[in-house]
């Protein structure tokens, strides 16, 4: 496998596209086992999660709705803290069974201010499906972070739908600032 050059940065592989792949099928079928029976409503959190959530819809055989929100708190490769909801939540989520779909939980504030946003409405459940997880950057644990792809180290990431300065989401795998 050969690095990647993202603007001025060089990425290495960190996970090929085929693992990620069976990966999101197993995630797939245990939802599909999990909400037998009901139907829950899948909101993707863009830009980020709009391939994972692509392919994981794929991999769902139940019923459900789809939906998304857009928020943003990154600038380069640093979380800047701050949160700019920048297209909302559907209005319908009282007593539903939500399955908020990330591509990437580091730090956490984020889904936090997503989770509270969703909480608002009363839903029946409310859990977190996330391609990634990097627990070195946690700063508060996440009940509600149920499904989770893979968990990888506190480096930087891009590829399959992450971005470094909105370059590199086409990337078909996902790789790691060098």
């Amino acid at each position: 496998m050969n690095n990647v050059q993202v603007h001025d940065k060089e990425f290495e592989i960190l996970l090929e596209n085929d693992s990620i792949n069976k990966r999101i099928r197993l995630i797939g079928i245990q939802l599909n086992v999990d909400y037998e029976n009901r139907c829950p409503v899948f909101i993707g959190v863009l830009n980020g999660s709009f391939l994972f959530m692509a392919d994981l819809i794929k991999e769902i055989d139940i019923a459900c709705e789809i939906g998304f929100i857009r928020v943003a708190s990154y600038h380069g490769t640093e979380s800047v803290g701050e949160i700019k909801e920048a297209f909302g939540l559907p209005t319908d989520l009282k007593d539903r069974d939500v399955i908020i779909v990330e591509d990437i939980v580091d730090t956490g504030q984020t889904l936090k201010y997503i989770l509270a946003k969703v909480q608002q409405q009363e839903p029946a459940s409310v859990t977190v499906c996330s391609l990634l997880f990097k627990p070195a950057a946690l700063k508060e644990p996440i009940a509600e972070l149920n499904y989770v792809g893979f968990e990888i180290p506190n480096d930087f990431v891009v590829g399959y739908g992450l971005d470094y300065n909105g370059l590199g989401r086409n990337l078909k795998d996902i790789y790691r600032a060098v």
